[in-house]
């Protein structure tokens, strides 16, 4: 049986990034009609689920490899402030949800200082150059760095127990950093819409994705456990924001705009502490340095979690190796990804990132006392009988065409919008979640760009910030920082 419907946004995804845009729309347009779509049987099971993220406020507070070291022996923070000013986007649009009673209370959000820690003499020489660039920055400017053990043990003293003397260490330390439930505020987020009457349809499969004579978008969904019960939605815009699965449905949908586009699928792997009274002796994110030819996901950091009102402990992560795009997705997915337009990008990039290959292999290879070993590293104290091996969620890291090379593989995120702003789809990892906000804000900017004058004065509401960098405005900045940690009960 099939049946349709129409309505002026469909949202395929049932997560952080559609959650976002549902918001954001709802709010700038009230009377659109809004549809999200989701293949699971519940939102945020996937990438926005606890468990499947860090949850870092990615705020370059401590993540090491968005700062590497120049050939000329200098730290750029050009980078890391971009991450930063986006981030504080989304605490803007997050705090004034909160204000306003759409976000029910802040309990997704926690204070948890974040560090970087390093332990060879090459990274101690390094991390003082990155302090030094940082130091200077009004997004920085509170952080911390030191080498005395002393020190580091008050901040995390597990980080100093039971660690030779001899060995050398250094860390930076900055008490604003956050942890974020990205599971728990994309469920409140969807709850606000649905109260709102936006409609969410859970366990439907997208099955094609067609653009028809008039212009609109047929989105030709079936049940999961009943393959006859199909419904077709119609609508005049389309998001592909279900993660590792936007890159199917991009090609499903046969714009121009995504030919070449391909996928690598990493896996991640976590150990989890069980022993609360371990997880109450840390409080921070602590991020060292990649391995070499590692990708930035994996780089290693020893984590304070918080998470259905518990604080938990966790250490990875460990990449892996599955063909799955999704966590719940079929071992079909990547080899179905493959097309004539993507196999040559996809054919250089493998070749040009064999020590990559040469790692997830090595990854693969490791057994639990390895896995342990590496964590010791971080906690020469730790207990192997305290710690689980869980699954965190599937990347799916982007490939693309590039003139030069062929191919290239890309860390990060990349938005694929059609030409006439109809249809747009999320592709990439991380800083993902942490951006939400400000992706979304250029999605819609993109999109919608006749409605640009009309919306600013309700977005300008809700992020007061936008438009401005904080960075080069510091009264303005230290306003909104400090208004945002009020509502979001977070270290100023």
């Amino acid at each position: 049986m099939t049946m349709a419907e129409a309505t002026d946004v469909v949202l395929v995804g049932g997560g952080i990034m559609s959650a976002t845009l549902g918001i954001l729309l709802k709010e700038l347009e009230p009377s659109w009609e809004i549809t999200i779509v989701e293949r699971l049987d519940d939102i945020a099971q996937e990438s926005s689920n606890a468990w499947n993220n860090a949850g870092t406020g990615h705020s370059a507070l401590c993540e090491l490899n968005y700062a590497p070291l120049g050939s000329d022996g200098t730290v750029d923070p050009e980078r890391s402030l971009n991450i930063a000013e986006q981030f504080m986007i989304s605490r803007q649009f997050w705090a004034s949800l909160v204000s306003e009673g759409k976000i029910p209370d802040n309990s997704f959000i926690n204070s948890v200082p974040h560090m970087s820690f390093v332990m060879t003499d090459d990274h101690c020489a390094y991390l003082p150059k990155r302090f030094d660039a940082f130091k200077k920055q009004k997004l920085f400017e509170k952080m911390e760095f030191s080498t005395d053990r002393n020190q580091i043990h008050e901040w995390a003293p597990l980080l100093i127990e039971g660690r030779s003397e001899s060995q050398p260490i250094a860390a930076n330390y900055s008490a604003e950093g956050t942890d974020v439930d990205f599971g728990s505020i994309t469920r409140q987020l969807i709850e606000n819409l649905t109260s709102r009457g936006v409609k969410l349809l859970c366990g439907r499969h997208v099955e094609e994705i067609n653009r028809e004579a008039d212009g609109a978008w047929a989105i030709k969904t079936c049940d999961t456990k009943d393959n006859t019960q199909k419904l077709t939605l119609r609508s005049r815009f389309v998001f592909l924001g279900a993660g590792g699965g936007a890159l199917s449905l991009l090609q499903k949908s046969g714009i121009p705009e995504g030919k070449g586009y391909g996928g690598f699928p990493v896996s991640g792997l976590f150990l989890r502490n069980n022993n609360e009274a371990t997880a109450e002796r840390h409080n921070a994110k602590v991020y060292g340095q990649a391995s070499v030819g590692a990708p930035p996901m994996s780089v290693p950091h020893l984590d304070t979690r918080h998470i259905d009102g518990k604080r938990h402990l966790m250490f990875g992560p460990y990449a892996g190796f599955k063909p799955n795009f999704l966590k719940q997705g079929s071992a079909l997915d990547l080899p179905m990804s493959i097309h004539r337009d993507n196999l040559l990008p996809i054919l250089r990039a493998g070749w040009d990132n064999l020590p990559l290959t040469k790692y997830l292999l090595g990854e693969l290879r490791k057994t639990k006392e390895e896995r342990v070993a590496s964590l010791l590293e971080y906690y020469p104290n730790a207990n192997p009988d305290d710690w689980e091996l869980i699954t965190a969620g599937q990347r799916v890291q982007v490939i693309k065409k590039d003139d030069k090379k062929g191919g290239v593989l890309q860390f990060g995120t990349e938005l694929v919008t059609h030409a006439d702003g109809s249809l747009a789809a999320l592709l990439g990892a991380s800083p993902g979640a942490s951006t939400a906000v400000p992706l979304m804000i250029r999605l819609v900017n993109q999109c919608f760009p006749q409605h640009k004058d009309a919306w600013a004065g309700r977005l300008k509401e809700l992020v007061p910030g936008y438009g401005v960098k904080l960075n080069d405005n510091p009264a303005f900045a230290e306003e909104i920082i400090s208004h945002t940690a009020k509502v979001l009960d977070i270290h100023h």
